[in-house]
């Protein structure tokens, strides 16, 4: 009976076979672990980007929600109405609000003028800590919101625009006027507020959005 060579290793093709093997299911592996790692990528995205879309809307819902009607003066000591805005005003939307928190008691009113622009392709909120603004008066600027294409107002003059949409669910907020600015045949005359205010956001890579504010009744 002729005895077995256990010191014999292993042939060439049994080598070649095993890294062949070896390095199929580290490529498998591989590739199930970059899917699951992309994955994980995508959604801290995902959760980030809803993060900053769902802050923004808390702070314009509060500023619009805060809204007070108190016109005030511009640098030039010019009267801007207590909220004007669309393509026609000098910004996209120009508004005084209250409820500015003041936690060490600075002597100043609790009012804030609030205005809400797009720049690169991006939402600001520009603030001035007085209403009335000297020269030199320069606005805090928060970047709000990143990938904003576009930022419209609808304006809702009175009651009897008010009209359902076909699904009777929602209201038809296109004969709203996209302009709310004061009529230069009629100088001097104060600009009453809006009843309601819709907001439309449009974001890059979800489409527009919307939101409708009913304005604090005066």
């Amino acid at each position: 009976m002729q005895a077995i060579d256990r010191g014999r290793g292993f042939t060439l093709v049994e080598v070649l076979i095993a890294l062949g093997i070896t390095a199929f299911v580290s490529a498998i592996a591989y590739t199930s672990l970059s899917t699951v790692i992309a994955g994980v990528e995508s959604t801290r995205e995902t959760i980030r980007r809803t993060v900053e879309v769902n802050r923004a809307w808390t702070i314009i819902s509060r500023d619009l929600r805060q809204f007070v009607p108190r016109p005030v003066r511009d640098e030039f000591g010019e009267e801007e109405p207590a909220l004007w805005g669309g393509p026609a005003a000098r910004f996209p939307l120009s508004l005084t609000r209250a409820g500015w928190h003041n936690p060490v008691g600075h002597p100043r009113s609790n009012l804030q003028r609030v205005i809400y622009r797009v720049e690169d392709e991006a939402l600001w909120r520009d603030t001035f800590a007085v209403l009335d603004r000297a020269g030199e008066s320069e606005p805090q600027q928060v970047r709000l919101l990143d990938g904003v294409e576009n930022f419209e107002l609808g304006f809702l003059a009175g009651l009897d625009e008010v009209e359902a949409a076909e699904d009777s669910s929602t209201l038809d907020t296109r004969n709203w006027s996209d302009n709310w600015v004061p009529d230069t045949s009629a100088p001097g005359q104060s600009l009453a507020p809006p009843l309601a205010v819709e907001v439309r956001l449009q974001l890059e890579g979800w489409g527009e959005m919307r939101r409708l504010y009913a304005l604090p009744p005066l």
